[in-house]
Parts: structure tokens; sequence; C-alpha cells
């Protein structure tokens, strides 16, 4: 799961290869391994630093997970903010969604590791999130919005992971572009309002 551009720069290059050489790390030992069986000294050898480096950077192997997560996140809602392909410069809901799915692609057996039985709970609990905050940070939901907006937000994002997880085992040979309209025809309803500023009773 190669970050795709642009990646925000940051200010130390050696943070920045640390963290990147660990968050590959981790990935190819997902393949490899499955979660359940990734440890600390696993991933440093793999990433070729010491524990105490690790331990500079991350207390565990759930917070590095959390950290590739969001800078994907990152890098896709930057991708986002640009403008989008035929749009003509109008606003698109969802504007990460093409970026996503194109991502997933480009990426299959890291993504099959990550979304499948030997990825474990816990890194399937963590894709919804970022999916979650995805869709939130898209509908522009206030700290206040009532529960509607956020169950609205939480279907969606429920609805785009079960569908990239079938998309990756079932249906072979399926483009990005036709995922992409299938999941945008079903969420019409659901998206097209933007719901974000509505704010409620909670």
């Amino acid at each position: 799961m190669s970050v795709p551009e642009p990646v925000p720069a940051r200010p130390d290059r050696r943070v920045r290869r640390t963290r990147e050489a660990l968050r590959d790390a981790l990935l190819a030992l997902l393949v490899e391994r499955g979660w359940d069986d990734i440890d600390v000294q696993a991933l440093c050898a793999r990433a070729d630093i010491g524990r105490s480096t690790f331990y500079l950077h991350f207390p565990n192997k759930e917070a590095l997970l959390r950290g590739s997560l969001a800078d994907l996140r990152e890098a896709l809602r930057a991708r986002a903010s640009g403008p989008q392909p035929g749009t003509a410069g109008a606003a698109v809901p969802l504007a990460f969604l093409g970026g996503l799915i194109a991502h997933v692609h480009e990426q299959q057996q890291v993504f099959r590791a990550l979304l499948g039985r030997r990825s474990g709970q816990i890194v399937q609990e963590r894709f919804r999130e970022m999916l979650v905050e995805l869709v939130e940070q898209d509908l522009d939901l206030s700290p206040d919005a009532d529960w509607p907006a956020r169950a609205g937000a939480h279907c969606l994002a429920g609805a785009l992971f079960q569908l990239l997880v079938w998309w990756l085992g079932s249906v072979p040979g399926r483009s990005p572009q036709e995922v992409e309209a299938l999941f945008r025809r079903f969420s019409a309803g659901a998206g097209g309002a933007h719901p974000g500023n509505a704010r409620g009773h909670g």
C-alpha cells in the first residue's frame, strides 16, 4: 500500500525515511504473516532499524498501523482537493473515492491482506475508521452535527468497506471505474445531500 502522491512534506527527512521503512515493513509482513504474527522485533528486522529507534516513533505496532493509514488518508485528501477530471471545477461528492479505489486496485495484494481474514479484526476496524474520517471530512460534518448525519457517514463508509472486500475477493476483472460508478449510484441518495452541516440535538 504505497501512499499515492502528493504526500505532505515533513521537515525531518530522517524521520520520514524511518517511518516509511517501518510502514513498508508492516505492509510486507501483513502479506506474509498476517497481523497476529507480527511483532516489533520482526518489524525492526525488516526495516533494518533498532528497537530503540522504533519506540522513538511508535509505542507499538497498532500505533504504526494508525500512522500508516493516517498517511494514506491525508494523501487521498490532498489528491481529492485538486481539480477532478471531467467536473469543470464543480464540487464532487466523495471526491476521494476515485483515488481510493484506484489505489486499492494498484495494491491488490496488500489490500487483500489488509481487508481479508489474515489481517485480524483490529486492522479491519482501523481501516473502517479511516473510511469514516474520509467521508465525514468530505461531507464537512460540523463538530456538533446531529446523529443522523453521523449515522449517514458511518453507513456510507461501511458500505464502501464491504464493496471493496467483495470486489477484491469475488469479482476480479471489474475496473476501478466500474466499482466507483457502482458505489456512486448506490450512495447517491445518502451522500448527495451533504448533511454535514446539520446541527441538532445529538
